[in-house]
């Protein structure tokens, strides 16, 4: 299989299942684009009058050759590869878990429009909203609190809001007993907000930096903040302990500031930006991310990009708003109608990214970072991220839930910290969906580079985890061909 595209003078040709990327000159790029006739039956010279009456000035000799290497680059497997990968997603892999996503709580400082779990009219409230009816596809659980004074918090103590050290611990236990022969393995402090239950914190990454030497194996974690509570302690803790810290900013000021709202209903710009900009400082530019959403407010995104690299920031990421499980939210998310105005975008960053770094003023966009010689090995390329399977999140309670989208919704409890995973037939379920189950992976080129997408987000735009999320999936494509064009420039 072949993925043909042309992009911003470049002639790309893509194999899909040897991972091989050719830049050719257009003449050639017809005759690979063309070569079907051939393999076909049909005589070459079909294809090679067709190529002479578009180019006047190739002569029957030029083309020939063309031909000839064609066929020297599918006998060395790099053209038309068969797919040696289908037999590796039929063998059942262990459940041997890798990461735990710790909401350490669920209630935040911010009241974001566009928060996948939080309804987007937030109210004061110290106990969690709960389903009355768990098989309805609409409801689920999930909590609504919000605090009147973020920057002097006064937290409820109520323990499916914020989790407890014995909790987080056990969750630390649970991963160890589960993860098998794996020796690196990862905790994400999620949220809500996680420095709102910063003791927390910071207690389970010393209960687990005490039992590293004691079981063989080292933690990893990262932090992803808003913040509004960013001190100097934070600041220390997170430069001493955490591999990385992942800052919500979504842009411009006024981009920001329609989203990212304090519970007064005023923007939080002005409160985060300094504190973002000094902690990135004290971690010399590495081991973070900034990570923004943009919705159907800043369909020009790309200003928002460029402002966050104007600011300093290396390491951007900027996602599009999803339907999450608390609303169906037609107003942030995208429609099939907004992808061309939406892929403008992605081809205007990849243009300027080029020129800022031939002026060394070069930045990191997520979704353009492409290893395409040390990239993920062949069973994550096959199955993602792991989600329900190697990959978990666990609630403030210690439900466990296939990934931090999930949590909550009642219909994808797995278990709990304290007795295991006693939902094996979901658990297997997520273990069974891979690219080869997915009637629209099957014959993608994009497969094997998004790994069929993100559960969650098929899940909840199309009802079923072994779907993909339709806009999410050519939001996809069109960045993986900016960022494979990218690399020829």
């Amino acid at each position: 299989m072949l993925h043909c595209y042309q992009l911003c003078g470049f002639n790309i040709v893509l194999d899909i299942n040897s991972g091989a990327i050719h830049s050719v000159d257009s003449v050639t790029y017809d005759v690979i684009s063309m070569y079907t006739f051939i393999l076909d039956g049909k005589d070459k010279d079909v294809l090679i009058s067709r190529v002479m009456e578009k180019y006047k000035n190739t002569t029957r000799n030029d083309i020939l050759q063309i031909i000839t290497d064609v066929e020297n680059l599918i006998n060395s497997g790099s053209l038309y590869s068969p797919d040696v990968f289908a037999h590796i997603a039929e063998n059942k892999k262990a459940f041997n878990l890798k990461a735990l996503c710790l909401n350490v709580s669920h209630v935040c400082n911010m009241t974001c429009e566009y928060c996948f779990a939080i309804p987007t009219t937030p109210t004061i409230s110290t106990n969690p909203t709960s389903s009355t009816n768990p098989t309805d596809p609409t409801s689920h659980t999930t909590s609504s609190t919000t605090l009147t004074n973020p920057t002097n918090p006064t937290t409820p103590t109520d323990p499916t809001t914020l989790m407890t050290l014995e909790t987080a611990k056990k969750a630390i236990n649970f991963l160890v007993e589960n993860s098998g022969k794996i020796n690196t393995l990862d905790i994400d402090f999620f949220g809500g907000e996680p420095l709102l239950n910063w003791s927390v914190v910071k207690d389970t990454v010393m209960y687990a930096r005490e039992i590293e030497r004691k079981i063989g194996k080292k933690f990893r974690f990262t932090l992803t903040t808003n913040g509004l509570l960013i001190d100097d302690d934070v600041i220390d803790f997170c430069n001493k302990e955490m591999h990385n810290v992942v800052f919500s900013l979504d842009g411009r000021e006024d981009t920001h500031n329609k989203m990212r709202k304090l519970p007064s209903g005023s923007g939080s710009y002005e409160a985060v930006v300094d504190k973002i900009k000094r902690f990135v400082e004290t971690r010399r530019g590495k081991g973070y991310y900034i990570r923004g959403t943009y919705t159907q407010e800043n369909m020009d995104f790309v200003n928002d990009i460029l402002h966050l690299a104007d600011l300093g920031f290396k390491e951007i990421s900027l996602e599009p708003a999803v339907k999450g499980q608390a609303k169906n939210d037609k107003t942030h998310t995208f429609s099939l109608a907004d992808l061309p105005k939406l892929f403008r975008q992605y081809e205007t960053l990849a243009i300027e990214m080029q020129r800022r770094e031939s002026l060394n003023r070069g930045f990191n966009f997520y979704h353009y970072n492409l290893d395409l010689e040390n990239g993920p090995c062949v069973h994550k390329r096959i199955a993602g991220c792991g989600v329900g399977t190697e990959y978990m999140a666990v609630a403030p309670n210690g439900d466990l839930y296939p990934c931090h989208q999930f949590i909550d919704d009642k219909r994808f409890l797995l278990g709990n910290v304290f007795s295991g995973v006693n939902n094996l037939y979901l658990r297997e379920e997520f273990g069974r969906t891979n690219i080869y189950t997915k009637d629209e992976c099957k014959d993608c080129w994009a497969c094997f580079y998004c790994s069929g997408g993100c559960a969650a987000n098929a899940y909840y735009s199309s009802g079923n985890i072994s779907k993909v999320d339709e806009i999410g999936c050519a939001l996809f494509k069109k960045r993986m061909e900016c960022a494979i064009m990218m690399k020829f420039s």
